[in-house]
């Protein structure tokens, strides 16, 4: 069980980036106190993990109901991932985050609170995140595999939380070759994750089950 919660706490750390977010807010919030940048990070994070549990809990259910299979899925959902990797390494993600949080800070008129978008969608509970934490679920055998990937889930946000309070102290501390470094290093392992989803999915498939 240690193991699971391990695991799926690396792919989940990974996948939603609470460290890469902290940037992308800090530029989002320029103009807050810190009082109200904490605010909206709270309520970023609450948001997004709500998104989150339901995928998480009842993402197969509404798979079954489109008429989806759970390993098409697996194999839809590595891709994906895959794609996100990929952009990570080739700093594509962060240039991308980046030009959207320049466009929601300049819109006219001005955008105020950032919590739902573009903070909780689609930067914390985006399209990758939401396929990882449904893939990990229907990967767990039994109650107490649920939970320790809920559990996982749950310490990823709560880091997620604090990494956007101290956004501005972070990106002091970091700088922005430090930033790029660790993105690209998480990017590599989240691409030999993304494939061994697709592995999965395509044995799924082979073997009928």
């Amino acid at each position: 069980m240690g193991a699971l919660f391990l695991s799926t706490f690396i792919t989940l750390f990974v996948v939603i980036d609470p460290i890469g977010c902290a940037p992308i807010f800090a530029g989002l919030t320029p103009g807050a106190s810190q009082r109200e940048a904490t605010a909206i990070a709270l309520r970023a994070t609450t948001i997004a993990s709500i998104i989150l549990l339901v995928f998480a809990l009842f993402g197969e259910e509404l798979l079954a109901s489109l008429g989806i299979g759970l390993n098409a899925f697996r194999i839809a959902g590595g891709l994906m991932v895959f794609l996100i990797a990929l952009e990570m390494v080739f700093e594509k993600r962060t240039e991308r985050d980046h030009d959207r949080a320049e466009e929601v800070l300049h819109a006219s008129p001005p955008v105020q609170d950032v919590s739902v978008f573009p903070m909780a969608m689609p930067m914390i509970a985006g399209p990758g995140s939401i396929a990882t934490v449904m893939l990990l679920t229907s990967r767990a055998h039994g109650p107490g595999e649920v939970v320790a990937v809920l559990g996982a889930l749950g310490l990823v946000m709560l880091l997620m939380a604090a990494s956007l309070v101290a956004a501005r102290p972070i990106m002091r501390l970091l700088g922005t070759r430090v930033e790029a470094v660790m993105t690209r290093v998480l990017g590599v392992l989240l691409g030999a994750l993304a494939v061994q989803y697709v592995i999965d999915g395509v044995k799924g498939v082979l073997l009928g089950h």
